[in-house]
């Protein structure tokens, strides 16, 4: 056998050293070989080189590569690359086969480690760890040109048998460094008497140890002395409590921490939660309740059952007395009026009497019996009926007139509304037909002057036809009058403040203040706050039955209210129709115009605005005496603040309605005058020519019967004047002293010369006796008497003429 094989050998040798006489290029050669793969006669892969003259299969690749790693333990692809001629990609794809495998070799960042080599590297790690003591992390993997992670999960698992030492925080130590580290925590931790926080320990030591290892030493991290000391308190060498990982409590302070606790408890039967904190207890509630579970867990301190039977009895005494009792008074000083009120609801006698309505807690701290509290409201609802609250007063128009006209001036509606309630109005006429005015002093001053005189005369008599249907109220009225009802009641009721109350209360139990209170409104303001409501509901009843008892009187109030405005409007829209004989005349139609609103226009609208505020209170529930409200002559000011008085919609309309009374003309006056008519529910009726002449007829009547009767001669001019001009023209004139000789003047065409000559005579008598009148003064009085006199008896002298032309106008007229 062995020299067949020789002999094999020998041929095979021999064939190759025998030279080819056919010699195939590098191109057949590559022809060749694909020619064989198509044929499948080789049936395997072929890599080609990177020069590309050679061929070589996957296995023998992987072969190459596995001897490589075995020869230098690492390498990169790219030197395996350029060890076996192969290009990059192949050698990946192998060497994630070789790896894959085998487990003792891993792939990172483009190198293949073997495990020898680590083990190798753990070897020289650990002679420097024994020199250095302590090496990081970070070091060895810049050394090793890995990262920190790989370093980390490399030397984990030959811990205490390759390496001789602890890893912790990114660091090696040897295990005498560990010891060494582990007694300065051990040795500072026993050193705490009170509760610190572990990281401030950890900087210390940290410093400490700089110090000692100087510039050589690395940092150690906290997480290392954090885990030696969690070492030790399970191993029990040191005692204490870790809470949240870093605050330690040494057990000999939380011992002293129960001493001091159990101590201030027994002793006093609470404990405040501040207290507790100083000490150093995070959590008083919960420490208390496991320590004491029958204490009574408050807002601000924890107490002993014994507070509540302290507090019950002092409570049940208090109740029985049909008195109060404020149980801060009784508790300590330390608790609260929320601790209080709590101590007071588990109180038994608290509980029974909250249950039968025979007490009652108020501001948290005080309780009250309802005797007490009873007789409080009852004598306080006593003093409300002798008082001026606003809505329970009576006041008539007048005096409620006189506070609106007191108050400051740009006020709104509610603010008059409050101000009229609240007490009365007192009678402000204004003198008016008796008071001379006087003219200027320069040019025809006694002409104007005696003119003047006889401008507020009231010398004309008015009737009208009576029973003129009232109007209905309209729905926007309602709703404006409802609303404005309903605020005017807010206000009203608004008067029982809590101030107010807290005030009666004080006057009529002087006890609160003689008991030394610091504050007396502590205990006054939640009590007035429960009085109040009774009050306000109590007062609402009595407004209720005042409406009740006033429904009947604003009827009757409006039905005479409509009477008055009816027969004033019709004589105001008659006494309008003669002003249109002296549109041509601007001077003396403004003088008529403004006489006409001085005079009637004025008394309408004081009828209308005393009625409306009178009707306004009576509806609030206001109880009102009335009065004879034709008497009072009200100033502009006084009718501006009875508008502002009235409901919202119609006291803008009776603003309007005042502020056109001051103007120039009688048809804005008329149309203001409708709108607050309507907005009221009044009806104004218009003067038809029916009407018209009946009042003309009763008016012409009325005139002649004065002119007979009338033995004055100054005020016998302005009625013969209105006579003339109801006889000549048809019309019911009312002119002012200043318009007499106008109105004369414009009769000349309407009488004969003789009758005009004695009218003009007449006029000028009358012009001269006023002017005398007004001039007569001081020493010249006597003197001036005696002409008074003398032009009287002339004017009296020419009276019976005057009369008789009146007389003969009439019948020609006839």
């Amino acid at each position: 056998m062995d020299e067949e094989l020789l002999e094999l050998q020998r041929q095979f040798e021999f064939a190759q050293q025998a030279k080819s006489t056919v010699r195939l290029s590098e191109r057949n050669v590559v022809e060749l070989v694909q020619k064989l793969h198509q044929l499948q006669i080789i049936d395997f892969d072929l890599l080609h080189t990177i020069t590309g003259k050679e061929y070589i299969t996957p296995e023998q690749l992987r072969n190459e590569i596995v001897a490589e790693i075995n020869k230098l333990g690492r390498i990169s692809l790219i030197d395996l690359a350029d060890s076996t001629g192969v290009d990059l990609y192949h050698v990946e794809k192998q060497a994630q086969h070789v790896v894959s495998h085998d487990s003792s070799l891993m792939l990172i960042n483009g190198e293949i480690i073997s495990n020898t080599y680590w083990d190798t590297a753990a070897e020289e790690i650990n002679e420097r760890l024994q020199e250095c003591s302590q090496i990081a992390i970070a070091e060895i993997a810049g050394q090793l040109q890995v990262g920190s992670e790989l370093v980390v999960s490399i030397l984990e698992p030959r811990l205490g048998t390759l390496v001789k030492g602890r890893l912790e925080g990114g660091q090696l130590y040897t295990p005498a460094y560990v010891a060494r580290v582990n007694a300065m925590v051990r040795g500072a931790a026993r050193g705490i008497f009170v509760p610190m926080n572990t990281s401030a320990l950890w900087n210390t030591l940290q410093s400490l140890l700089q110090e000692m290892d100087g510039a050589v030493g690395v940092a150690v991290d906290a997480s290392f002395f954090q885990s030696l000391f969690n070492g030790l308190v399970k191993e029990g060498e040191i005692l204490g409590s870790l809470r949240a990982g870093v605050h330690w409590t040494p057990s000999v302070f939380a011992m002293a921490q129960k001493d001091c606790v159990d101590s201030f408890f027994s002793q006093n039967s609470f404990i405040t939660y501040d207290a507790m904190q100083k000490l150093g207890i995070p959590q008083p509630s919960q420490f208390l309740q496991s320590r004491y579970p029958d204490g009574i867990s408050l807002d601000t301190a924890y107490a002993h059952p014994s507070m509540i039977e302290m507090l019950d009895a002092a409570v049940e005494d208090a109740i029985e007395r049909n008195s109060w009792i404020d149980s801060l008074s009784v508790l300590p000083a330390s608790l609260g009026s929320q601790d209080a009120f709590k101590i007071l609801s588990l109180c038994p006698s608290v509980q029974a009497a909250q249950k039968s309505n025979r007490a009652l807690i108020l501001g948290d701290s005080y309780i009250f019996s309802n005797g007490f509290v009873k007789d409080l409201f009852d004598r306080i609802e006593k003093e409300m009926e002798t008082l001026s609250i606003p809505g329970l007063a009576g006041a008539g128009p007048v005096d409620e007139f006189r506070v609106a006209k007191d108050a400051k001036v740009g006020y709104d509606s509610s603010e008059v509304n409050e101000t009229s309630s609240d007490a009365g109005m007192s009678k402000q006429a204004s003198e008016k037909g008796s008071k001379k005015k006087k003219g200027k002093s320069s040019g025809n001053s006694k002409m104007a002057q005696a003119e003047t005189g006889a401008d507020n005369q009231e010398s004309v008599p008015s009737k009208s036809k009576k029973g003129q249907k009232k109007g209905k109220v309209s729905s926007g009225s309602q709703a404006a009058d409802s609303k404005s009802g309903a605020r005017k009641d807010e206000d009203s009721l608004g008067a029982i403040s809590e101030e107010w109350v807290i005030q009666k209360i004080t006057s009529l139990n002087p006890d609160f203040e003689e008991q030394g209170m610091d504050d007396p409104e502590m205990i006054l303001l939640p009590l007035a706050r429960h009085l109040r409501p009774l009050l306000v509901n109590s007062l609402k009843e009595r407004r209720k039955a005042a409406f009740t008892e006033n429904a009947q009187k604003m009827k009757k109030l409006l039905d005479n209210l409509q009477k008055k405005l009816d027969e004033s409007f019709l004589n105001m829209q008659l006494y309008e129709k003669a002003l249109d004989l002296f549109e041509d005349d601007p001077t003396t139609s403004v003088l008529l115009h403004k006489h006409l609103l001085r005079t009637t226009g004025t008394s309408m609208i004081d009828t209308l605005l005393l009625n409306l505020d009178m009707h306004n209170k009576l509806k609030n529930g206001v109880p009102v005496d009335p009065q004879n409200l034709e008497s009072i002559s009200l100033s502009p000011g006084d009718r501006s603040a009875l508008a502002k008085s009235l409901p919202r919609v119609l006291s803008a309309k009776a603003i309007a309605t005042v502020e056109a009374l001051e103007g120039k003309r009688v048809e804005s006056f008329m149309s203001a005058l409708r709108e607050v008519a309507e907005e009221s529910g009044l009806a104004l009726k218009k003067l038809d020519k029916k009407l018209e002449r009946t009042l003309l007829h009763s008016y012409r009547k009325d005139l002649t019967s004065q002119i007979s009767a009338e033995t004055d001669p100054v005020s016998l001019l302005p009625q013969v004047i209105s006579l003339l001009y109801v006889q000549v023209h048809g019309k019911a004139l009312q002119a002012p002293g200043r318009a007499i000789s106008a109105a004369v003047a414009r009769l000349k065409d309407k009488l004969d010369d003789s009758a005009f000559k004695t009218l003009v005579d007449y006029q000028s008598g009358t012009v001269s006796l006023l002017a005398l009148m007004s001039a007569a003064t001081g020493d010249e009085e006597d003197c001036a008497s005696d002409r008074i006199l003398t032009k009287r008896e002339l004017l009296e002298e020419l009276i019976p003429a005057l009369k008789g032309l009146v007389l003969s106008t009439s019948q020609s007229q006839t």
